[in-house]
């Protein structure tokens, strides 16, 4: 469990840099990004193995980068470009 508790954080941490590396100008500071990877991928992990049991090392990091994605994407704010005027305004 404390392996795939290290192994998750770490994997929820570099997919937290790689979206702070990729999207600087549509996510929020860097340091907020950072631990919301952390702890989605933490939560996902400990739902996976909640839910298999021990044994199933894969797929319980699986589920932590699912979840530590899934959180990282709810932090996203739309494009400066994309956003459309109002016709009353």
């Amino acid at each position: 469990m404390l392996l795939e508790a290290l192994s998750s954080a770490i994997l929820g941490l570099a997919l937290a840099w790689a979206a702070a590396h990729r999207l600087p100008h549509r996510l929020p500071a860097r340091s907020m990004v950072l631990s919301t990877g952390v702890a989605g991928a933490l939560f996902g992990a400990f739902v996976m193995h909640s839910a298999l049991e021990a044994g199933h090392v894969l797929l319980v990091l699986l589920g932590a980068a699912i979840v530590s994605v899934a959180s990282l994407s709810l932090l996203l704010r739309p494009a400066g470009r994309m956003r459309r005027r109002s016709a009353t305004a």
